[in-house]
């Protein structure tokens, strides 16, 4: 059995774009991701340094590349895009370990 892969994507925000603007666009992509087949749970934090963390949990590592490759044809991608900080965003995919359940 593959283990739930997560997509942890961490970034600043360009300079005027304000954390209210952003979060709105990000809500945009969820119809695009929760129509992706594995997708689990998603979670869009703030720092006090202003840096974000966009964590998203896919069922699988196959799963997680794939929808990664495809969210960056949308619409959508290149405002996303424009809204991060030139040279601050970093992605990486991790196999989830275990995972604590409410």
């Amino acid at each position: 059995m593959s283990k739930h892969a997560a997509e942890i994507v961490t970034f600043k925000l360009a300079e005027g774009v304000s954390p209210a603007d952003f979060t709105a666009l990000m809500q945009r992509t969820e119809a695009f991701v929760r129509a992706q087949d594995g997708f689990v749970t998603r979670h869009l934090s703030r720092g006090a340094d202003g840096s974000w963390t966009d964590y998203v949990v896919w069922k699988d590592m196959a799963t997680a590349q794939k929808a990664a490759q495809t969210f960056m044809q949308q619409d959508f991608a290149a405002e996303v895009v424009a809204a991060l900080a030139p040279d601050s965003a970093a992605m990486r995919h991790e196999e989830v370990q275990w995972q604590m359940t409410p």
